[in-house]
């Protein structure tokens, strides 16, 4: 429905829809995008505008008028414009102690938690690294439209030393890295690797144990795994012996041979070399 604005008022604002019949734009139905504070923010007298006519009160004479509604909820097919995943840009728009708001869309804002923001430090307030009108880069998180609430993370657009390395290397790769944790007896849990700082990967034992642990004693010789146990003894420096290996424990250097990359999952897995 269309209407002329009559007159301001500190609520609001009266649109003739008719002669003789006025109704009320509230405060909180003018705009989506933005909480107006009075109505001279975005109408004047003697503007037409379109309106929904919210609620009619035949009683008391009163006509709820709406301003937003007729230019359509932003937040109707949001979750179809911003799905989980996606990646978006807009301007910062105001902080929170544990956030800032972002812009995705006339009408539509999704947070970026201060934890989201960085991936190489801790933040304290998001005002310390990001300023109010900056245009900045965020992944959908999760999106609730009935909530209206959109969650957004910065840092995890940001390319973290483990992406680098994974796209570096190749399955097949030997690599060397420190043992953080030893085998534990009994279990048969990957050992835990540093191939760099920031890089974790994980080691399995339990095919590799026999040739860690002990050379084979009776029937026919492993050619491959007693060369591989040679190479090992030339590179840290010993003299080839046929005494029983050393036992793999935290905090040793070794060489690994990568056996999956999984760049999604951020998981390096890997077997001695």
């Amino acid at each position: 429905m269309r209407g002329t604005v009559a007159r301001l008022a500190d609520f609001g604002a009266f649109v003739e829809l008719e002669p003789g019949i006025e109704g009320l734009i509230h405060l909180s139905e003018m705009s989506w995008a933005k909480k107006v504070r009075k109505p001279s923010d975005i109408l004047k007298e003697g503007d037409v505008v379109e309106v929904v006519i919210l609620g009619v009160n035949a009683g008391e004479r009163r006509i709820s008028l709406g301003l937003k509604q007729a230019l359509g909820d932003p937040w109707a097919d949001a979750a179809q414009r911003f799905p989980a995943g996606s990646q978006i840009e807009g301007p910062v728009t105001s902080f929170t102690k544990f956030g800032a708001f972002v812009q995705l869309a006339e009408g539509v804002e999704g947070m970026v938690h201060v934890s989201e923001i960085s991936a190489d430090k801790h933040i304290h307030h998001p005002q310390d690294v990001l300023h109010k009108g900056e245009i900045v880069k965020a992944l959908v998180l999760a999106l609730d439209a009935e909530k209206r609430q959109i969650k957004l993370s910065m840092k995890q657009l940001i390319p973290t030393s483990l992406d680098e390395y994974l796209a570096e290397h190749n399955v097949g790769d030997v690599v060397s890295g420190r043992t953080v944790s030893g085998p534990v007896s009994g279990s048969s849990e990957p050992i835990r690797v540093e191939l760099g700082e920031g890089i974790m990967a994980f080691c399995r034992l339990a095919s590799a144990a026999s040739n860690v642990e002990e050379a084979p004693s009776e029937g026919k010789v492993d050619l491959a795994s007693l060369s591989s146990m040679l190479k090992a003894r030339w590179k840290s420096g010993a003299a080839p012996s046929t005494s029983k290996p050393e036992t793999i424990q935290a905090g040793q250097i070794r060489s690994f041979r990568i056996t999956r990359l999984d760049a999604t999952a951020k998981r390096i897995e890997l077997e001695l070399a």
